[in-house]
């Protein structure tokens, strides 16, 4: 019986394991994906849709499954398995790289004097027990001082002093001491720059209020290094030599602010916009007479305060 037609027709109908294109197809087996770059033929495309889909995406996995095929594998309990080689497709991040933390005063001083940091073992050896035990933890070797059973006792100490205690508390202060410089260092990396700027505007606004304070608004000061000239603050004098017109305006203004009927004192104020300040007024007035009377009666150090002169 001859068989070869059937065969022959059976050929046709499985495609070849090999795709060729025009293009070669851009695999990247560790991702698992497969991007075609040929163009689309429009014949095909219009003529029946769905068939050219189907063809597209068998030649894309066929050419993946040969890569994975090629693959080297390794055996477990599901059969041989493919490892797969790095991805080389560069993807997109979701999000944007973190930014670099800023170092610790320890990284900086590290820095500056060239040393170089080394990761400290776990365990330490014991020469006592000669064995290798841990250095920090239960059993520590940092707690060795605090478990021996005899400890030489300084000649000063007290009476009630307890060398396990002073072992004892000396280390929790460490911790602590390290666990304070830490969230320091974590507050310095979240909002350190914003904190040293705060901290600098506060002091060149009191700079700047101790500038104004002295007589000249802080011209003859000494300048500070890296100090800021201050803009806006002037002092205005009034000019020794002026016009008999300007002066006459200004004492006519004078005049009759002192003789305006809304400018009388009033005592429910303090002063205000009055040119009399009533408060003022009576206290300078209670003042002098107190004044006046221990002048007449005579101070307590024998002075006659009305001549100047000493009593006999």
């Amino acid at each position: 019986m001859d068989v070869s037609g059937i065969l022959a027709v059976q050929a046709q109908k499985q495609k070849s394991i090999q795709v060729e294109k025009d293009i070669p197809l851009d695999i990247d087996v560790g991702f698992l994906t497969v991007t075609d770059l040929n163009p689309i033929d429009k014949e095909s495309y219009e003529e029946n849709l769905e068939a050219f889909l189907q063809s597209t995406a068998r030649d894309g996995v066929q050419a993946l499954l040969t890569s994975l095929f090629a693959l080297p594998t390794k055996s477990s309990p599901d059969g041989p398995l493919a490892q797969l080689p790095p991805p080389t497709t560069q993807l997109p991040r979701a999000k944007p790289l973190p930014k670099p933390k800023p170092p610790t005063k320890w990284e900086k001083f590290a820095k500056a004097k060239g040393i170089q940091q080394t990761k400290r073992e776990k365990k330490v050896w014991d020469e006592e027990r000669q064995e290798w035990v841990d250095r920090w933890g239960w059993k520590g070797k940092n707690k060795e001082v605090e478990a021996q059973w005899i400890t030489e006792v300084p000649a000063n100490a007290d009476i009630d002093f307890d060398p396990a205690k002073e072992a004892r508390d000396a280390r929790k202060a460490r911790v602590a001491k390290n666990e304070r410089q830490r969230l320091q260092n974590q507050a310095r990396a979240q909002g350190g720059n914003a904190e040293r700027e705060e901290r600098k505007k506060d002091i060149e606004r009191t700079l700047a209020t101790s500038r104004v304070s002295t007589a000249s608004m802080g011209k003859f000061d000494k300048k500070l290094d890296g100090e800021k000239k201050l803009r806006g603050v002037k002092r205005k004098f009034e000019p020794t030599e002026n016009s008999v017109e300007n002066e006459k305006n200004a004492n006519l203004a004078l005049l009759s602010k002192l003789g305006g009927e809304s400018n009388r004192p009033r005592r429910d104020t303090g002063g205000g916009d009055d040119v009399v300040n009533v408060r003022k007024a009576v206290r300078f007035a209670s003042k002098g007479q107190g004044s006046a009377s221990l002048a007449r009666k005579g101070g307590s150090d024998g002075k006659d305060r009305r001549k100047g002169k000493f009593k006999r």
